[in-house]
């Protein structure tokens, strides 16, 4: 079973929020919850609409996070991407998140971008996401992983942690979902990061073969 809710209120918020400021962007998704849930990653924010090949997380064809993922476990970049169509494999991602157990989200709930773009540089967290409520829904769960600074610095905000540094990580007893928690620091999967998708698999696997050694299912 996957729990892609939780925070039900949504689609009301987004009216009222569209109300008050035409410039306010609600979150377009639910968090993807599969029920073995041992790893949560969290980006910043969805780029527009119009950029997107599907209705998913990580939806724009010029981001390297799906190839990150078929890099690491198909050993194939283009793996979850259909050629053909231009277009991702949702339902085969969606398989690869439940059978591994990993979540996703995003840290910005509601956000404005003051240059119109997906740069996280412009990008204004006006609420960032409820990591609390979250983490409720994942019992299992005691890995966040944020893909990139905006992300890791949100993250750090709301836990009261430092900022790791690219590839590293802290550790922290988060009180409001009672619970330890390892915060990693990855590379952002934007093409706009200078690395090659190859080596941003490689700090990604790092973190997932941690997973494992903590006794998860990646």
């Amino acid at each position: 079973m996957i729990r892609e809710k939780g925070l039900t209120e949504r689609s009301e918020m987004k009216s009222e929020a569209d109300a008050v400021d035409c410039d306010m962007e609600v979150h377009p998704w639910e968090p993807f919850i599969p029920d073995n849930a041992k790893v949560l990653i969290m980006g910043t924010f969805p780029p527009k609409s119009h950029r997107w090949s599907m209705d998913f997380y990580y939806p724009n064809r010029s981001n390297d996070f799906w190839k990150v993922m078929g890099i690491i476990f198909y050993d194939n970049p283009t793996a979850l991407y259909d050629v053909e169509k231009r277009s991702y494999r949702l339902e085969m991602i969606k398989e690869l998140l439940c059978r591994e157990g990993i979540a996703m989200n995003d840290t910005g709930y509601k956000v404005r971008r003051l240059r119109g773009n997906a740069s996280d540089k412009f990008l204004e967290i006006v609420e960032p996401v409820d990591l609390a409520r979250l983490l409720g829904m994942m019992p299992d769960c005691n890995t966040v992983a944020t893909t990139g600074e905006k992300a890791a610095a949100v993250v750090a905000s709301i836990t009261g942690t430092i900022v790791p540094k690219t590839g590293e990580y802290v550790d922290t007893f988060y009180a409001p979902a009672d619970r330890q928690l390892r915060i990693w620091r990855l590379p952002s999967t934007s093409r706009a990061y200078p690395l090659a998708p190859e080596k941003k698999a490689a700090f990604y696997r790092r973190m997932f073969d941690d997973v494992r050694n903590f006794g998860g299912k990646i």
